[in-house]
C-alpha cells in the first residue's frame, strides 16, 4: 500500500502535515541563495524514493515542511488509518448507491422481511463501523510499508513473471477458503448473536448492507486480505486493484440482481440465500468450500426469472425458510418489518 500512500501524501496528507506540525526553520544564517525547497530537504532526515519503477510523483516543498517526515510511523499509522476509513466511506456511498439506483430491482422494498426505515439503518451501521475497522486494519498496512510483507514492485524482484499472473488465482483462492471457515466460525452460537447477527439483521439487503455489520466480525473476514502478502509474494499494483476489486464484490454480491446461475460462482444469488437461509453458502467467491462442507444450497431456476422472482408465492417460500431455521438460530425474531402496505422507501 505505499503506493497509495505515496499518492495520498503528495496530493494531501504533506499539506495537511505541513500545516499542523510544521518543521523547524532553517538556521538563520544558511545561504538565502537556496531555494525553499533545497534548504528544506538538505535539513530533513527522509529523502524522496518512488514507491514503485512504474511512475514518480515529485514531492512539493510540503513534502519537507513537516516534524513528520513521511516515514514516521506515528504519521505513516495516522495516515493509513484515514486512507481506509476515507477509502471505505467513499467507496461504500459511491458505489453502493450507484448500485441502488441502476441495480437493485426497488420492488424488493415490497418484500414482506424488509425491514422498517432498512436503508436507513444499513447506512447507520455501515458508518460506525468504517472507522472501527480502519483502526484495527492499519497496522498491517503500516507493518507493509516498512517491510515486513513479501510485496514486490517488478517482476524481476517477485519470482518471476509466470507469478504475476498466477498471483491472482492464488488470492482468491487462500481467501475464499479463510473466509468460508471465518465465517462459518461467526455463525456459532457462541459468537452469532454478538457479532454477526447485526450483517444478518437484513433479510433481503440493500447494496447499503454491503459494510453494514459489526466491525468486529467485518475486520474477521478481512483479515485474509491482509494476511496474504505476508505469507506469498504479492505484487504492489496487484495488491491495490485486488483491494478495489473486494470492495466492489462485496457490494455486488448484496445488490439483488441474480444475473446467472453460474455453479462455481458464489453471486449474488447464493449470497441472498444466505441472508434469508443463515446456515448456507458462507464462501465469499466460489461455491467449493460450501460444497465441500457440506453448506451448499443452490438458488433455485425462479430467481433467475424476474417474474417469479418478485412474485408473491416465491416470497412466501422465502418466509417459510426464513421463519424455520430463524428459529432454530436466533429463536424469537426482534426485527421490525415495514408495513406491508408501503410500497416505496
Amino acid at each position: 500500500m505505499d503506493i497509495v500512500l505515496e499518492i495520498a501524501d503528495t496530493f494531501m496528507f504533506d499539506y495537511m502535515y505541513a500545516y499542523l506540525l510544521p518543521a523547524r526553520a532553517a538556521p538563520y544564517d544558511y545561504p538565502s541563495k537556496v531555494s525553499a525547497n533545497a534548504t528544506a530537504q538538505a535539513f530533513s532526515p527522509w529523502q524522496y524514493k518512488p514507491s514503485t519503477a512504474f511512475f514518480s510523483l515529485e514531492p512539493s516543498p510540503a513534502a519537507y515542511a513537516s516534524e513528520l517526515t513521511r516515514d514516521n510511523i506515528y504519521r505513516q499509522s495516522f495516515s493509513f488509518f484515514l486512507i481506509l476509513w476515507i477509502f471505505g466511506f467513499i467507496t461504500y456511498y459511491v458505489f453502493a448507491t450507484l448500485s441502488y439506483i441502476f441495480v437493485f430491482d426497488k420492488k424488493t422494498l415490497e418484500h414482506p422481511k424488509f425491514l422498517k426505515n432498512q436503508v436507513w439503518l444499513e447506512i447507520k451501521q455501515a458508518n460506525a463501523a468504517l472507522p472501527v475497522m480502519a483502526m484495527l486494519t492499519f497496522p498491517f498496512l503500516v507493518a507493509e510499508v516498512r517491510g515486513y510483507s513479501k510485496l514486490y514492485d517488478t517482476s524481476a524482484e517477485g519470482p518471476g513473471t509466470w507469478y504475476d499472473y498466477f498471483q491472482f488465482p492464488l488470492f482468491l483462492l487462500f481467501t475464499d477458503f479463510c473466509i468460508y471457515f471465518i465465517h462459518r466460525g461467526l455463525h456459532h452460537p457462541w459468537v452469532y448473536k454478538t457479532l454477526h447477527k447485526p450483517h444478518h439483521k437484513w433479510i433481503m439487503p440493500t447494496p447499503y448492507a454491503s459494510h453494514a455489520f459489526n466491525p468486529f466480525d467485518g475486520y474477521a473476514q478481512s483479515l485474509p486480505y491482509h494476511i496474504f502478502p505476508f505469507i506469498f509474494p504479492l505484487q504492489k499494483l496487484a495488491y491495490v486493484g485486488l483491494f478495489v476489486f473486494i470492495n466492489f464484490w462485496t457490494i455486488m454480491i448484496h445488490d439483488g440482481e441474480y444475473y446467472a446461475n453460474n455453479p462455481i460462482l458464489n453471486g449474488a444469488a447464493c449470497h441472498s440465500i444466505h441472508h434469508f437461509a443463515f446456515n448456507y453458502n458462507y464462501g465469499q467467491y466460489t461455491t467449493l468450500w460450501d460444497r465441500l462442507g457440506g453448506s451448499y444450497r443452490a438458488p433455485d431456476e425462479g430467481m433467475f426469472q424476474k417474474d417469479i422472482k418478485m412474485s408473491k408465492k416465491q416470497w412466501e417460500k422465502q418466509v417459510n425458510v426464513m421463519e424455520t431455521i430463524l428459529a432454530e438460530v436466533e429463536g424469537e425474531d426482534d426485527r421490525v418489518y415495514e408495513p406491508k402496505t408501503k410500497k416505496t422507501q
